[in-house]
């Protein structure tokens, strides 16, 4: 397989890592019995749970793009080392921002997202000009 797509793979692991994370803690804040519920209201959680599931949303939005990159890399077949370092900068970052965004820690946690981003666009622009 390729770093890549590797890549992808693990942020689709790390994402599921992260919804579990997220529901643990909001276990924690108003009881299993909400979370399995229909959440018809929403009650007051910590400021932890709140950043874990803005970080889970957040990246839904990351890996949807990430996705597209690799889709893009593999699809044009413009793999590169490039590329592979900018898959795996993306993952490290991910993985990063998890306790960025769930401890608080600003403003690494946008420096975090970024470096991300970067690499994620990076891949998009050169699978169209390589």
């Amino acid at each position: 397989m390729a770093a890549e797509t590797t890549a992808l793979a693990l942020a689709a692991l790390l994402q599921a890592i992260q919804i579990g994370l997220a529901g643990a803690s909001m276990n924690r804040d108003v009881g299993a019995a909400w979370n399995a519920g229909p959440r018809d209201r929403q009650p007051e959680f910590s400021p932890r749970t709140g950043r874990l599931r803005r970080a889970v949303n957040n990246h839904f939005e990351g890996l949807i793009l990430f996705t597209i990159a690799v889709l893009l890399v593999m699809v044009t077949d413009t793999d590169s080392l490039l590329t592979a370092v900018c898959a795996w900068l993306y993952l490290l970052a991910r993985i990063l921002y998890v306790p960025a965004y769930a401890l608080g820690w600003s403003p690494w946690r946008s420096l975090i997202w970024a470096i991300g981003f970067v690499a994620t666009l990076v891949m998009i622009v050169t699978s169209l000009f390589t």
